[in-house]
């Protein structure tokens, strides 16, 4: 079915019968970046595309985001906003032909004064040497590219073409956003959704920040008539589909979350077992889950227990091997090694604040004696020279300053006395006796 982020708009002179029978999400589709919901960050006046289309000019963009967020429904409105020509197509079902055939109509279009914006939906499908062929119409402006992809662009785009590009990461929707979506599409059905104010939380949170997936669980609700609102177990029955059930105090995705989160936090196993078991009865996607432990094992956790990384990455692949039911073990392992587990946030603290400092300081030099030297024009400027090899040195610690010389040695990583990183507090402790003996032995002027 047409949806909200994904389909083409209708043709402008198809006859109003036609509209009104058109799928609820085309008749929902936005007509203004401003109706998009949940990407206010990206789409606000202060946001990189409000600032885009205020100021008339557009760069290449590659959108990366969950999908169902608005990724196409984005780029045929910036079209729309600063007057391009739009032309899309998915790189699952286009080849070289399809692009050559693009290309050279932009070119034709642009003689005629009319640039032109080409949507590449799944981007990243498309292999290195497809992505070369876009890097000379982009440059020489035949084509506006603004490529969506659900992958990591570091990873799946070429860096040619990353550096041609900005990347503006959407995010999931949030509750907020999807209950706008369910709003609106009772305002064009003239009436209320057959749901008790229950399964309407429970239906928001099944979609898990997918605005598609609503969209269309929507669609099914209206399509037939029900005798009453339909409560969370009778939506599950009727969908087909498990959803959150929530407890009389109508405790939603994000509380169960937060909850499991903190229980771990907290270090109280039982409780934390408590909430996982809360999300994943209630239809919680597991992968989401592991995602959300592994992230509490990083930032809760760290080098107090670095196993607990491990463990939660293991979970993974058992569950991936295992799929649901007998995989569900593995994330319940997971998480109560992580409730049991020493906790330290040093880590996550020393993080912060080196991110912080390096947006203060980031055009800093680091000394030129740690920088390498390939060329003779850069060993005659300095760079490389006064290094000492460290295993060279003895006990293989040199005791060299490595910070840039408008800087002072910083103190980001602070380990506690918990678990393992009381050893490395020592580790840290005995570097830096080693390294104020070698400068207080060190000659004068060295």
């Amino acid at each position: 079915m047409a949806d909200l982020f994904d389909a083409d708009p209708p043709p402008a002179d198809a006859p109003e019968s036609g509209a009104e029978a058109a799928p609820l999400a085309d008749r929902l589709r936005p007509a203004r970046l401003d109706e998009v919901v949940g990407q206010e960050h990206l789409t606000g006046p202060e946001g990189a595309i409000g600032r885009m289309v205020a100021a008339g000019k557009l760069s290449s963009l590659i959108l990366w985001g969950p999908p169902g967020t608005g990724k196409t429904s984005i780029a045929r409105l910036l079209a729309d906003a600063v007057g391009l020509r739009f032309v899309a197509l998915s790189a699952v079902f286009s080849g070289v032909a399809d692009l050559k055939k693009i290309f050279a109509d932009a070119k034709t279009a642009a003689r005629a004064g009319q640039r032109t914006l080409l949507f590449v939906d799944e981007i990243h499908r498309f292999n290195r040497a497809q992505q070369d062929g876009f890097l000379p119409f982009v440059e020489d402006g035949t084509v506006t590219l603004v490529g969506a992809t659900t992958e990591n662009p570091s990873f799946e785009l070429n860096a040619a073409l990353l550096s041609r590009s900005q990347v503006l990461i959407l995010h999931r929707l949030d509750s907020r956003a999807l209950d706008t979506l369910l709003e609106r599409a009772e305002a064009v059905m003239e009436r209320p959704l057959p749901l008790t104010p229950p399964a309407r939380e429970a239906l928001v949170a099944s979609a898990d920040g997918d605005g598609r997936f609503l969209l269309n669980q929507v669609e099914t609700l209206f399509d037939v008539e029900l005798e009453a609102p339909l409560d969370p177990a009778g939506l599950a029955a009727f969908l087909q589909r498990r959803v959150p059930v929530y407890d009389k105090d109508r405790e939603g995705h994000y509380n169960l979350i937060s909850a499991l989160h903190k229980t771990i936090r907290g270090s109280d196993p039982q409780a934390a077992l408590y909430y996982l078991a809360r999300m994943l009865v209630a239809g919680e996607e597991p992968l989401y889950v592991l995602r959300r432990l592994t992230r509490a094992a990083v930032e809760d956790i760290g080098l107090a227990d670095p196993n607990a990384l491990v463990q939660c990455l293991a979970a993974k692949d058992c569950y991936d091997f295992l799929g649901s039911p007998e995989g569900e073990l593995a994330i319940a392992q997971a998480c109560l090694y992580l409730a049991t587990a020493p906790k330290s946030n040093a880590a996550y603290m020393a993080q912060k604040a080196a991110w912080r400092s390096a947006k203060e300081t980031g055009s800093l030099m680091p000394p030129a004696h740690i920088l390498n030297a390939p060329t003779k024009l850069m060993r005659d400027a300095g760079y490389g020279q006064g290094y000492s090899y460290d295993h060279d040195s003895d006990g293989a610690f040199s005791g060299q300053d490595y910070w840039p010389s408008e800087m002072s040695a910083q103190d980001f990583y602070r380990p506690t006395d918990r678990g393992f990183e009381k050893r490395v507090r020592e580790r840290l402790e005995w570097w830096a006796e080693r390294r104020k003996s070698l400068a207080t032995d060190a000659p004068p002027g060295s």
